[in-house]
């Protein structure tokens, strides 16, 4: 029996607001988190996921007090990422009221952090985040065509994304959050080729990140592979009841949705 598709509202926080750009730049408010992550408990998301989007960049640690007032507001599972380098800030974020933490730079840095993680929490807390781009003129060639970016999809690594993705299924992380740096914020849909090939090398769950405009768009994501769908521009700028379409459309595709 296939397990039923989760749908996860994204809050990407900058200073303790909650900021949306398109391809990772220009970044405009979106409003409070707190506020946010209640309203979207309140309209039906299964899961959250807080990234503090200039943690890793800015070499600083992730908002700890935010994900402490965020998690007092929702009852539903909160993902936190930015910042996490190690076994301590999962600790932390854990105690903080987070249920699962995503790691991106520092696993790339250091592959090894993903097997300390896991081996000290287990599998299930821990979501690699893959922040994948197509290679461009110029790049290193991967032969899958994507390699993974770090640092908020600011710093190409030249590393294959799918091989990594396999790596670090290898090594024990629980989830893929895969997010198309060239979709994201673009809202003309996600980045189907993507799924399909990490689909293709990984038997964990993936959630399909970027790109997402409309409720129509999200379908062909669980189609192409995708167990859970994350989005964050069309449910901060959409209506109330975008999480409620977002679901019927899947449904409609005839796939089981929670």
């Amino acid at each position: 029996m296939a397990v039923a598709v989760r749908v996860i509202p994204c809050l990407d926080v900058d200073a303790g607001r909650v900021v949306k750009g398109v391809n990772f730049e220009g970044l405009r408010d979106a409003g409070d988190p707190v506020e946010l992550a209640h309203r979207y408990d309140n309209g039906g998301a299964d899961e959250l996921t807080f990234l503090d989007v200039t943690a890793s960049s800015g070499n600083r640690e992730t908002t700890f007090d935010v994900v402490r007032r965020t998690a007092e507001e929702v009852f539903i599972p909160l993902t936190v990422g930015g910042g996490v380098r190690g076994v301590a800030e999962v600790d932390k974020l854990l105690r903080f009221g987070a249920d699962k933490a995503s790691i991106n730079t520092a696993a790339v840095a250091r592959p090894e952090v993903i097997d300390e993680i896991t081996r000290h929490f287990g599998s299930q807390v821990l979501v690699l985040s893959v922040d994948a781009r197509r290679t461009r003129e110029g790049d290193a060639p991967t032969s899958s065509g994507f390699e993974v970016t770090t640092h908020g999809g600011r710093t190409g690594t030249g590393i294959d994304a799918i091989a990594w993705a396999k790596e670090a299924a290898d090594r024990g992380v629980g989830e893929i959050l895969l997010n198309s740096i060239d979709a994201d914020g673009t809202k003309d849909g996600f980045d189907l080729e993507l799924i399909r090939l990490v689909r293709g090398a990984v038997n964990i769950p993936i959630i399909a990140s970027g790109g997402a405009g409309k409720p129509e768009h999200f379908p062909p994501a669980v189609e192409a592979g995708a167990d859970a769908v994350l989005a964050a521009s069309v449910f901060h700028f959409g209506p109330d009841d975008m999480i409620a379409q977002v679901k019927a459309a899947i449904r409609e595709a005839g796939f089981e949705v929670r």
